[in-house]
């Protein structure tokens, strides 16, 4: 009994050494070089960077294949690739995430047209403070025009004709800032129509990301 379990204790403590031995067992690389010579090492091959070469076991049998080393301009252009790629993927994780957001800011085109009415209003508003504005400039200006009558064919005083250039650069002002207003009102609809169309497709079933244009969200840029 005690010898049969000296036994199992030494194949207890054998088996692991066994496996660690395996685990060590030299791998061999093996090429042929460009003149025709045969190589052989425990490492890569430095004579045959620009070769395939063979990863053996200790046995013979090939345990993997090692590809030619980069040249320099190789080197650079694959890492282009990867920056590429890298960047493609970061655009369609963009993608992907913008279309879930609009899917969720506008379950249905009912939220979307709101949201629409909602940026317009703005604008009107804005648009209606400027127009009020015209008005009482325009208001402004007829008293001073029927002083300026008294002066007519001469030299108007220094304050009328001040008043008078004051109220020609304000009116000024406030049609210009109506032109931005309406040019505004035109860039906001273009950009939810664009927006629109997206969200129908998604609607639709298309998959978040998987649409070829892209739309921000009006206004934000996002």
């Amino acid at each position: 009994m005690a010898f049969a379990g000296l036994l199992t204790l030494v194949g207890g403590l054998a088996t692991p050494a066994a496996a660690q031995t395996k685990a060590a067992s030299p791998t061999i690389y093996t090429c042929s070089t460009p003149d025709g010579r045969r190589l052989t090492s425990d490492r890569p091959i430095p004579e045959c960077q620009s070769r395939e070469q063979r990863v053996l076991n200790s046995d013979g049998s090939v345990r993997r294949m090692l590809p030619p080393a980069m040249s320099p301009e190789e080197q650079a252009a694959s890492e282009q690739r990867k920056r590429q790629e890298e960047v493609q993927r970061a655009a369609q994780q963009d993608a992907v995430r913008r279309d879930r957001n609009l899917l969720q800011r506008y379950p249905d085109q009912a939220a979307h047209q709101r949201a629409r009415e909602s940026a317009l209003d703005d604008i009107r508003q804005a648009m209606q403070q400027s127009e009020k504005r015209l008005q009482a400039l325009a208001g402004e200006r007829k008293p001073i025009l029927e002083e300026a009558e008294f002066y007519k064919g001469k030299r108007l005083p220094f304050k009328l004709q001040h008043q008078l250039d004051m109220n020609d650069a304000a009116a000024a002002a406030q049609r210009d800032s109506i032109d931005n207003q309406k040019a505004e009102i035109v860039r906001v609809n273009k950009l939810y129509d664009e927006e629109l169309a997206r969200l129908k497709r998604l609607w639709a079933g298309a998959a978040p990301g998987s649409l070829d244009s892209k739309a921000s969200a009006p206004g934000t840029g996002r």
